[in-house]
C-alpha cells in the first residue's frame, strides 16, 4: 500500500463528498470524490483506491450493485457508509464484501478510526505457524491456500477470488484444522477487537466461502456448521 492512502469517496450528495474530501487529508489520506458507479469504475481503473466509502441510496445504479461490479474487479477496502440503517442492509453489505458498516450521521473521528482499522488489517501479516520445511501453502480437499500470495487455487488449480475478510476467515479454519472455532475466535481473528462488529458477520463470510469451496461436481464438505458452537474444518490440511 502506498505511504498516502488513496480513499475514494462515492456519494450522491456533493456536500457529503465535499465534507470528506477537506477532513480526510488532515488525517494522512489522499481523497477522490465520485458521485455514481460508472465514476468509480473509471476512477478505479485511472487510480485505484486503497479503500472505497460507498453510500448505498445512490440514483440508477444502487450501491450494492456497485459493490458488486467493485468486487468483481479489484480488492479495495470497502466501508459502506448509508442513511439505512436496518440489519437486512447491513447483512446484504456484507454478503457483496463490504469490510465495515457506517450509518448517517457518522462522526467524524470514528468514521476515521474506521478507516485506518480496515487499512491496518488489509497490510497486517496473518499470525503464521511453523510448518515443516518453513511451508506457506495450505493444501486441502485439492484445494490450495497460498498464505504469502494471499491466494485460493481450486482442484483444477483455477484462481478463486476472495475479499480480505474471507482470506482471513479461511486461514483461520486452514490453521486449525479438524478443531471447532467459535464465532468470537474468528472475529477476533479475522476482524480484531479494534472494529466493532455487526451482528452474524462471521456467519454471512462462512457463507459466501461455502459457495467459493464448492467445485464442479465436488461433494466434499469443506466448513461444517457446530450447532450452538461455531464452525470446524472437516477435509486434513497438509503443507506444500
Amino acid at each position: 500500500m502506498k505511504s498516502t492512502p488513496h480513499i475514494a469517496v462515492l456519494d450522491d450528495e456533493v456536500d457529503i463528498t465535499q465534507l470528506l474530501a477537506n477532513y480526510l487529508p488532515a488525517h494522512g489520506f489522499r481523497v477522490s470524490q465520485t458521485h455514481d458507479g460508472d465514476g468509480l469504475i473509471r476512477l478505479m481503473e485511472r487510480d485505484p483506491a486503497d479503500l472505497v466509502l460507498l453510500d448505498l441510496g445512490l440514483p440508477g445504479e444502487d450501491g450494492l450493485s456497485v459493490a458488486r461490479r467493485m468486487r468483481g474487479q479489484w480488492q479495495a477496502g470497502l466501508i459502506i457508509v448509508t442513511g439505512r440503517g436496518d440489519a437486512v442492509d447491513k447483512i446484504v453489505g456484507l454478503e457483496v464484501g463490504a469490510d465495515d458498516y457506517v450509518t448517517k450521521p457518522f462522526d467524524l473521528r470514528e468514521l476515521v478510526a474506521r478507516i485506518k482499522a480496515v487499512l491496518r488489517r488489509m497490510t497486517t501479516p496473518a499470525p503464521s505457524t511453523p510448518a515443516p520445511g518453513n511451508s506457506r501453502a495450505l493444501c486441502f480437499a485439492g484445494w490450495r491456500l497460498d498464505i504469502d500470495a494471499r491466494s485460493l487455487r481450486d482442484p483444477q488449480g483455477l484462481e478463486v477470488a476472495l475479499t480480505h475478510g474471507e482470506f482471513e476467515l479461511l486461514s483461520s479454519f486452514a490453521r486449525h484444522p479438524g478443531r471447532v472455532l467459535s464465532r468470537d475466535f474468528l472475529l477476533e481473528h479475522t476482524r480484531g477487537r479494534e472494529a466493532a462488529p455487526f451482528d452474524r458477520t462471521i456467519d454471512v463470510q462462512v457463507g459466501r466461502l461455502r459457495k467459493k469451496l464448492q467445485s464442479p461436481g465436488g461433494s466434499t464438505e469443506i466448513i461444517k456448521s457446530v450447532r450452538g458452537a461455531g464452525y470446524i474444518l472437516i477435509p486434513p490440511v497438509s503443507h506444500d
